[in-house]
């Protein structure tokens, strides 16, 4: 007990001095706001600056139109509207806010006569300071320029988050510093002369311990654990599925027994999801007319079914002998599981057919686009083609997100799930593909150079399967990748990405030991109590407070870094009092 006390302690101090240290750098300061802004009483907010448009073309109104480039083929929206003075050499000017997440493209047009001016494209700073000039040059009165001048140089917005790298960095370096250092005998004997013997064994084991007891874990499981902290949940989820079914039918459990258990388990997924994205309690009693019914844990719960099911069907013993033929030329990791692969593409086939030829009221059969102003704003109730309609028929608008991200860019109208019925299918697809990740290190275990060639192979050819998917191109593929559809293309880039991280990550946790997964390790143990935790009490204190200048990167970026080392701190001691939350 005290030597848990001890390795929490440390612990603490390390996340808490993280924190101290990055607010320190990141000390919250006031946004800048130019006499100008105050005058033309604009208010700029996070990721804006102040735009200034000066009119001066005698007898001319203009129409200032805005798009964004991260806006596909978008028709263009009025900005403002710039009268003409009336008095020559005393030009009207327009004070606008002007958005500086990505590059804008700014159209003026002749009001009256609905004749372009001129247009431009520019990137504009946060809290930055311009005026635009529009004119007749000196060379005669037929030609009109339009001149963008700095007035105040905007904030350096990505420094906040260079600074907490450097520093998150700098600690990395101190304490692998340390560590070596606890590893020498002569620095070794030092301490413990100078301190407690008992003592300095406490913060050794602490910072060194492999940890061992609560999850008896076999080669290759560790792996999973700790890459259950990376953005490919779905596919290292499959990974688990089956390490952790063989283990269990190894031991003679039957599988009507397991069948029971994924079927309660997704259950409570699906259960738990349905109340975390309805958090009402702040807002009085939940209506179930207006309840959203997709979700990310519903996701996961479904897909855990299917694949869970799909291996429980055909599960073969894994080869303990047959070396012959676990060679590196072997596909036996692929033959032996043919029904369940025959499956996932017959369900990647159904997601085609729909996707692609299903006739949708309104739509261009097989359309992939956001709707709203996309398309020039031809298909503003389209939003997410087929995938949208089938939630929206089968679900009905009150039970899908009504807030969707494209809605932000492409101002849509309609409502639209990211975790929809139609895209449940490629996160199987994706589940499945870390499943095969898992029979690698099964079937190939003690052959470490079998398993790094599988894992480049896999990696390379799902790449390649992306790039004749987009085109190498954003938005002019077949399937262009696209998250809120969890397109073929972004499950397999992501599957690419994510054995390619496998094959870098492998040798250095599983073969060298180099690195244990610290502090990863510890919120990958009780991943669902994290989450859950995270979506309840995410607007409370100490994970959230009120800031001084709620417009500051630097004072966000400092509460979510808080935040996240409160969580590590609080996973890490549930880890080491072995509470551990499975559902």
């Amino acid at each position: 007990m005290n030597a848990v006390r001890g390795a929490g302690r440390a612990l603490a101090a390390l996340l808490l001095a993280a924190s101290v240290l990055s607010a320190a750098l990141l000390a919250p300061g006031s946004s800048p706001t130019p006499d100008l802004d105050r005058k033309r009483h604009v208010e700029l907010k996070m990721d804006q600056a102040l735009l200034l448009i000066h009119n001066e073309l005698p007898g001319t109104n203009l129409t200032v139109y805005w798009s964004s480039e991260r806006c596909y083929q978008c028709l263009l929206q009025v900005l403002v509207n710039v009268s003409w003075g009336g008095k020559p050499g005393k030009p009207s000017t327009a004070a606008v806010a002007v958005s500086t997440q990505h590059g804008s493209i700014l159209q003026l047009n002749d009001t009256a006569q609905e004749k372009e001016v001129c247009r431009l494209e520019y990137k504009f700073g946060e809290f930055g300071n311009y005026s635009l000039f529009v004119k007749h040059t000196h060379d005669g009165v037929s030609e009109i320029a339009c001149d963008l001048v700095v007035n105040e140089k905007p904030v350096d917005s990505n420094l906040p988050v260079c600074i907490a790298f450097l520093v998150g960095l700098a600690l990395i370096i101190v304490l692998s510093f340390l560590r070596f250092l606890m590893s020498l005998e002569d620095f070794h004997n030092w301490i413990s002369k100078a301190i407690n013997t008992r003592e300095t064994d406490r913060l050794i084991n602490s910072g060194s311990a492999h940890p061992h007891g609560v999850c008896q874990l076999r080669r290759g499981e560790v792996l999973v654990l700790q890459a259950c902290q990376l953005e490919w949940f779905v596919f290292i989820m499959g990974t688990s599925i089956f390490l952790s079914m063989t283990s269990i039918l190894q031991r003679g459990c039957s599988k009507f027994r397991l069948l029971g258990k994924i079927v309660w388990r997704s259950f409570l997924l699906i259960c738990i999801g349905i109340v975390i994205v309805n958090p009402n309690y702040c807002l009085g009693p939940l209506s179930w007319e207006k309840a959203r019914i997709p979700g990310v844990l519903q996701r996961l719960g479904v897909t855990y079914f299917v694949v869970a099911v799909l291996e429980l069907l055909f599960a073969k013993p894994v080869p303990e002998s047959c070396a012959s033929e676990r060679s590196c030329f072997s596909l036996l990791d692929v033959t032996s599981s043919w029904p369940q692969w025959l499956f996932v593409l017959v369900l990647e086939g159904v997601w085609l057919a729909l996707t692609f030829f299903l006739p949708v009221p309104g739509c261009p059969t097989g359309y992939l686009g956001p709707g709203g102003i996309g398309d020039l704003g031809k298909y503003p109730n389209c939003t997410g083609g087929a995938a949208g309609y089938i939630d929206r028929l089968l679900l009905g608008d009150d039970h899908l997100y009504q807030h969707p991200s494209p809605a932000v860019l492409y101002h849509t109208k309609v409502a639209y799930d990211p975790e929809g019925i139609l895209g449940t299918i490629n996160s199987i697809l994706m589940a499945y593909l870390g499943v095969q990740a898992g029979k690698i290190l099964l079937y190939y275990k003690d052959r470490t150079k079998g398993i790094l060639i599988r894992f480049a192979v896999w990696g390379c050819f799902l790449g390649l399967i992306s790039v004749a998917l987009t085109k190498a191109s954003e938005n002019e593929g077949f399937i262009p990748v696209n998250k809120n559809l969890w397109s073929t293309s972004y499950v397999t880039t992501l599957s690419s990405s994510a054995f390619l991280i496998l094959l870098v990550l492998y040798p250095i946790v599983d073969v060298k030991g180099l690195w244990t997964g610290t502090p990863f390790f510890y919120p990958g143990m009780n991943s669902i109590l994290v989450y859950m935790g995270h979506e309840v009490f995410a607007n409370y204190f100490p994970f959230q407070w009120r800031l001084g200048d709620s417009q500051s990167h630097r004072e966000h970026l400092v509460q979510n870094i808080v935040a996240t080392a409160l969580w590590v701190l609080i996973a890490y001691v549930l880890y080491k009092k072995n509470v551990f939350w499975k559902i």
